[in-house]
């Protein structure tokens, strides 16, 4: 979100930030004060836990996220939001803030049955709130977009000319994967690399400059993918999580120029040894920006008032918001409306998280390396993937009916007439 707000204050608007996590570090350097709302992590809950901290940790502070937001949002009075964040979408419907919306994860990625319940649980919410839903992809259109989504070029935080000074290829981990394994066999193949997770690498405002004066980039997530697209680098992904597999298969998919998939650590050596052509791709920042502030200048022409000259100032944007006007706590159950739609985003994260597809894509990769095996190997993981998801889907339909009850006992608990 960062090149959305650049792109916004260089348009005439005045930008807040918010949203806190893994990228809280590069919002500072580059000049914002950030407002940090509770954390959610379904990932990391369950990874490093369980399903039952998942649903006694993670939806609780989904909860508290979007109240954190609907109080920022409050006492900021923005003229806008721009947001990737599902918990600041909810937010700003209940404060009738008018919302655009940023998102790649659409459900046609997905195969899997949940998984694709969950990112079209997401995707449909956002569509029907967002005043427009920008859709940043470098793969061709097909079926699975969206019908009344926005195709945009990716969005990528530009910054000062290629910066050459020596480094071969640049390798950027996710908050999910470490790539520090294979930046040390790349350094012992004789390539100079940058390892951004490297204790004496010091972060800078954007590292656009640095991929685009590289050979080469080595990734796992979506955000490095659109800054090697619009660096004009050629791109190796080596994807970690269940989001970054199905990015990885539609890049594989639709052949895009500029990218390889490598699933295993032996498949990043190959392919940097001998890379894709460059990928070549515009910036859709500029897009979003004009979009957005035009529409806050002049949000109907052809109203009978449009005659009148426009008085909004483009305040926020973009997650936003440095919080120089104090943030108030909210009560929980001011938004308790959204309790619903949170349950559900929390059982259906938490089954892409359970997803036994992800281990049978990866294993079927495997074989599909070893000949003739390859096709009986993922016939039995297949059916096994698909006896494991319904066992899966089982326990979240069981999850799903006791959460709906305890929220209408809440509900019934709660004197007539309550805020909601």
């Amino acid at each position: 979100m960062l090149a959305i707000a650049e792109a916004i204050e260089d348009a005439g608007g005045t930008v807040r930030m918010a949203g806190g996590g893994a990228g809280t570090e590069f919002v500072t350097l580059n000049g914002y004060d950030e407002f940090e709302p509770t954390v959610v992590d379904y990932i990391g809950d369950y990874q490093g836990g369980s399903l039952w901290r998942t649903a006694t940790r993670s939806l609780p502070a989904s909860l508290d996220r979007v109240v954190d937001y609907r109080a920022w949002l409050s006492a900021t009075e923005p003229d806008a939001l721009v947001t990737d964040d599902m918990f600041a979408a909810i937010a700003a419907t209940r404060c009738d803030v008018p919302l655009y919306v940023l998102k790649h994860d659409m459900p046609g990625l997905y195969d899997d049955l949940i998984e694709r319940t969950g990112a079209g649980f997401h995707t449909r919410f956002q569509l029907s709130a967002a005043r427009e839903f920008f859709y940043p992809v470098v793969w061709p259109e097909s079926g699975a977009d969206p019908s009344r989504a926005t195709r945009i070029p990716p969005v990528a935080l530009d910054g000062e000319p290629p910066v050459r000074d020596g480094y071969d290829v640049v390798v950027v981990p996710s908050h999910y994967s470490s790539l520090s394994r294979i930046a040390t066999h790349l350094r012992r193949q004789g390539y100079d690399v940058l390892d951004v997770s490297d204790e004496s690498w010091d972060p800078v405002e954007s590292l656009l400059p640095y991929i685009r004066g590289a050979d080469a980039v080595v990734c796992s997530g979506y955000s490095t993918v659109m800054d090697a697209a619009v660096a004009g680098t050629p791109c190796v992904v080596h994807p970690a999580t269940d989001e970054q597999d199905a990015v990885a298969d539609w890049l594989d998919r639709y052949d895009v120029t500029g990218f390889a998939v490598a699933p295993d650590p032996i498949d990043v050596l190959d392919a940097v040894a001998d890379p894709p052509d460059p990928p070549a791709f515009e910036n859709g920042a500029e897009f979003v920006a004009r979009r957005v502030t035009t529409d806050l200048c002049d949000p109907d022409p052809y109203a009978a008032d449009s005659a009148e000259e426009p008085t909004v100032d483009p305040d926020g944007a973009a997650e936003l918001a440095t919080a120089s006007a104090p943030v108030a706590t909210g009560s929980g159950l001011t938004s308790l409306a959204a309790v619903p739609a949170l349950a559900a985003a929390c059982l259906v994260t938490t089954g892409s998280v359970l997803s036994p597809t992800r281990a049978g894509r990866r294993a079927a990769r495997s074989a599909a390396r070893i000949g003739g095996v390859a096709r009986t190997a993922g016939g039995l993981l297949g059916r096994a993937g698909r006896r494991a998801t319904e066992s899966v889907r089982g326990g979240l339909s069981a999850g799903v009916g006791g959460c709906v009850d305890a929220i209408d006992r809440v509900r019934r608990a709660v004197p007539r007439g309550a805020p909601f």
